[in-house]
């Protein structure tokens, strides 16, 4: 793959902060026309990155790119053709949405009135009003129409649907496809798993600060592991179907045809993890017991990121 279809780089990426906080050895690219989900929760580490990539600060190891371009060295430039939309919306204070719109035009030094005037109407903003008045969710969707109204080839989206309501968070998700149909570069970083499934190709995982996964999106949509939920009519045919099969475990993954997730003993039930290929296997087993249901349990974005945040205690959960 040529280097000009990365538009986006980022090769060992360091910021220790100490105490644990930073970002470590972060590497990770977007190409040309794709959509990039960066996930984890509020403190992972998404925001530094994306200050990093923007150019706003100096990393104290490795390097960040955008159009082949150094970031640090470079930021106003990439500030200038790259929409960006931050995580926290800090507006300047004495002025109306229209002139904060005005202004970054003049930044921009482009204006494109047909453009901005599809985006006041689709996130059903009026400008019109003082920033400092304005509700958070306006305040996001003023940078939202500011970020996207000069038609820029590379979006970086922090948390942007932070402050919309649900009606609105559909809104932009159906404006992202549609932008991504046009060919836009995209990175979208997020804690919300419905808009990076519905959106992104590629997906990364990060966790205190470093990236514990990097994945096509269509990996989890069309794995070929899956898990099945047995219901067993009776406590019996429960304990006997368990009594070969072993645990989940690395080792039973890689040497059993299937293994067991989980038991409900109150509802009679097992949870087993199966590849694809064995499917016929765990059939032809259940049909020696009578039980009473037999179904797949969908394996979503979320059950594959909780893999890595299950025994962290500080995690509460997507919001």
């Amino acid at each position: 793959m040529a280097d000009l279809e990365k538009l986006i780089e980022i090769q060992n990426l360091t910021q220790d902060y100490g105490h644990g906080r930073g970002i470590f050895d972060v590497s990770f690219f977007v190409k040309k026309g794709e959509v990039f989900g960066f996930l984890g929760p509020n403190g992972a580490g998404k925001s530094t990155t994306i200050r990093h990539i923007m150019g706003f600060s100096k990393p104290q190891k490795g390097h960040t790119k955008v159009f082949g371009m150094e970031s640090f060295d470079n930021y106003y430039k990439i500030l200038k053709n790259v929409g960006y939309l931050p995580g926290e919306i800090a507006l300047p204070e004495g002025l109306t949405g229209w002139e904060f719109i005005e202004m970054m035009e003049n930044l921009r030094g482009l204006k494109n009135k047909e453009r901005l005037d599809m985006l006041l109407k689709r996130f059903k903003l009026n400008p019109i009003g003082e920033t400092k008045r304005m509700s958070l969710g306006d305040k996001r969707k003023l940078a939202i129409v500011t970020a996207f109204m000069h038609d820029p080839e590379v979006l970086i989206l922090d948390e942007p649907t932070s402050g919309l309501d649900p009606v609105m968070q559909q809104v932009f998700i159906d404006f992202i496809k549609e932008e991504k149909k046009r060919g836009k570069t995209i990175l979208l970083s997020s804690h919300i798993f419905g808009e990076v499934n519905a959106t992104c190709d590629r997906i990364a995982i990060i966790k205190d600060g470093r990236i514990v996964s990097e994945f096509n999106a269509n990996d989890i949509k069309h794995n070929e592991n899956k898990s099945y939920t047995i219901a067993f009519k009776n406590e019996n045919d429960l304990q006997k179907f368990c009594e070969n099969i072993p645990k989940i475990s690395k080792k039973s993954q890689k040497n059993q045809d299937f293994c067991i997730k989980s038991i409900d003993n109150k509802n009679l039930s097992v949870c087993v993890n199966i590849n694809d290929k064995y499917i016929d296997k765990l059939v032809s087993k259940i049909s020696e017991f009578d039980i009473l249901s037999f179904k797949q349990d969908k394996y979503t974005l979320e059950d594959y990121f909780m893999q890595f945040y299950k025994e962290d205690k500080t995690y509460g959960g997507v919001l």
